[in-house]
């Protein structure tokens, strides 16, 4: 029997890793390919998967975010940076940035394929960044701002266009007050240490930062101490952040520093925490407009407000079909049904097991020996060996399967764009026409945001003064593709809208699980089952970038904690690409986004084997909405909103 062919894609990943491996100097770096890349944890690198028709400059774009990995583990020490980063919200993102040019500068100028590479992961980057001057103005991100100055000094390599629009709004201001010291980088570029002074020096010329006044003299008097490992407490006692610090200590510091780095949306990269017993966290965030998230705070979650709402005015829940003409949405369907017919086949087929499983479950049970009801026409011979015995009748007993509801709720971000949701879409598609020949309703949710970088909420913000700690800030969109009471071929037309350009952007599970759950309480089915489909963690670089860094994370979890704990509701997630195990009791992650479909056969089943969790009367009023104690409240959406639907379910 032949062997499989391999793939195409296979001698492009084998030389990128061993590329990869001989950059960092590191033969047991490890390379991975999945969705939850850009990623680099310990000595473990993970790379987005390639795409299928893998263009020139989609390999150049792997293969820089490869090169920034590799460049970070041969050339950055991490005690080194921890010790001397300054503590200040406005300074330390800056520093991050500044170090993370130094790395890539050295890998640019010895070797023109990463100096390229590199190149088309900025120019990619900025490329999904629209300039708003004005927003610009309002809030200039100099931690970008100064990087990118640096980069220029550093590589030679010419701007994005978007970013020297950028720079150059505020080139002048930043030459006149740190030029100087910006041009003396060059000659420190190898010298973690000394290129960490000059950056501090640059930070205390723009006024960054009010702890930097003595830094450059401590990091000469640690140099001349010899000491690299182990800080003195009296000599370091005026760094603020690294008194007292052991060796792991300090470590634990600069894994909390790169949480706060700023990189593009396609370059970002974590470092996860030496501690083995530290809480996992996802990828940074990209940086709003001017606001940098603040540290996690060590001692824990304590001190961190409860979650809240901005303004609600502008978010809204809305019919797939209000979204675009019937025109455009047959033209989408049509798309799909084209993009996935070599799937379909395959989907359906575990669905027809599915179906199998389900219809084993419906064996009938009657109840005889009745007064009415249909005749037992198994107990007429009784009539004729007995003419005075009476008709027998018998009655079909209900069946607690089938009073039962099940709702996919599916992520709707920019991370699931291309294949993903593809599958997710045909998926639940197949599903929903599975389920209902089974009698099992089912209905199908999307949600993402109405606009990158906060939109309308966000420019409400601004004009109140920007208060501190405004909570979530941004506009919700809430997709019902098909109801549960809708039939599923009046609505198989609305899943195309997720192949629609420009629809998914950023993603607040948090607020999504509570409106589907919300939506599940309110029905009358015994048995309610809500399956959430995400490939990662809750991301929206407006709220993160005033808030604290796992502000969304925080409240997933509380969330989920509640529907688990309190809730009739059965929960269920499937991760693509992102491990949802750690949020989820009953989850399972998938690494490649061909084995979704079996996955959500594989767990409704096991589900449906189940004894259905019987409903609680004190769920009465569970996961009640946020409030919305800031902003302001006039204008309603232009369709139903948060507000009113929160209001019909009280």
């Amino acid at each position: 029997m032949a062997k499989n062919p391999e793939s195409p894609l296979e001698p492009f990943k084998r030389a990128l890793a061993n590329a990869a491996r001989s950059l960092a100097e590191s033969p047991d770096l490890e390379i991975v390919y999945s969705g939850e890349g850009p990623l680099l944890s310990g000595n473990r690198a993970v790379l987005p998967h390639p795409p299928r028709d893998l263009t020139p400059m989609d390999a150049a774009r792997i293969r820089g975010l490869a090169d920034q990995m590799a460049l970070r583990i041969s050339h950055h020490d991490a005690q080194i940076h921890a010790k001397t980063r300054p503590a200040s919200a406005l300074g330390a993102p800056a520093y991050d940035a500044l170090e993370q040019v130094r790395i890539e500068a050295i890998g640019s100028n010895a070797l023109g394929g990463v100096r390229e590479n590199l190149k088309v992961v900025h120019e990619q980057a900025w490329l999904k960044r629209p300039f708003n001057p004005v927003d610009a103005q309002a809030n200039p991100p100099m931690a970008e701002i100064v990087s990118l100055m640096a980069r220029e000094r550093l590589t030679g390599v010419e701007l994005p266009p978007n970013a020297k629009l950028l720079v150059d709004m505020f080139r002048d201001e930043i030459e006149a007050r740190a030029g100087q010291d910006l041009d003396k980088l060059i000659d420190k570029l190898d010298d973690q240490k000394a290129y960490a002074r000059m950056a501090r020096t640059i930070l205390r010329d723009l006024s960054m930062g009010d702890d930097l006044s003595d830094a450059p003299d401590q990091a000469d008097q640690d140099e001349e101490d010899g000491d690299e490992g182990e800080a003195e407490s009296a000599e370091d006692g005026d760094e603020g952040d690294g008194e007292g610090q052991s060796p792991q200590q300090a470590s634990m510091d600069d894994s909390e520093a790169t949480h706060s780095e700023s990189e593009d949306a396609d370059s970002q990269m974590m470092q996860a925490e030496d501690d083995p017993n530290a809480e996992d966290s996802d990828e940074p965030p990209e940086l709003g407009e001017g606001e940098q998230p603040a540290r996690p705070d060590p001692k824990g979650d304590a001190k961190t407000p409860t979650y809240k709402v901005f303004t609600t005015a502008n978010d809204e829940i809305v019919a797939a079909e209000e979204l675009c003409d019937l025109e455009e949405l047959t033209r989408l369907r049509a798309y799909l049904d084209q993009q996935l017919a070599s799937l379909s086949s395959v989907v359906s087929r575990l669905a027809n097991k599915l179906q199998r499983k389900l219809m084993a479950q419906q064996n009938r049970s009657w109840k005889f020996d009745l007064e009415e009801g249909l005749l037992d026409v198994a107990r007429l011979t009784r009539v004729i060996t007995d003419p005075t015995a009476s008709l027998a009748f018998k009655e079909e007993e209900d069946t607690e399967f089938r009073d039962t509801v099940v709702t996919i709720l599916i992520d709707n971000s920019g991370s699931m764009r291309g294949r993903p949701i593809m599958v997710a879409a045909v998926c639940a598609d197949i599903l929903a026409r599975t389920l209902e020949r089974c009698g099992v309703k089912t209905e199908i949710l999307g949600f993402t945001t109405r606009a990158w970088k906060g939109g309308t909420s966000r420019e409400d913000w601004l004009k109140a003064g920007k208060p501190a700690q405004p909570g979530r800030l941004n506009d919700l969109r809430h997709i019902i593709y098909k109801s549960a009471d809708a039939p599923w071929r009046r609505a198989k037309r609305n899943l195309g809208l997720m192949m629609r350009e420009g629809l998914l952007k950023e993603n607040i599970d948090g607020e999504a699980l509570m409106w589907a759950h919300q939506r599940l309480i309110g029905r009358t089915e015994a048995r309610r089952i809500l399956m959430v489909i995400s490939d990662g963690a809750p991301v929206d670089d407006s709220t993160l970038s005033v808030n604290s860094g796992h502000y969304l994370e925080r409240h997933l979890r509380e969330v989920i904690a509640e529907i688990q704990d309190k809730s009739p509701v059965q929960l269920i997630a499937i991760g693509i690409g992102h491990d949802v195990t750690r949020y989820y009791r009953r989850a399972v992650t998938i690494v490649d986004v061909e084995q979704l479909a079996g996955a959500i056969v594989d767990q409704l089943a096991e589900l449906f084997q189940e004894e259905p969790r019987k409903a609680n009367r004190k769920t009465v009023g569970l996961l009640a909405p946020p409030p919305n104690t800031q902003g302001p409240q006039g204008g309603g959406a232009r369709r139903s909103t948060f507000k009113e639907v929160r209001r019909a379910v009280a």
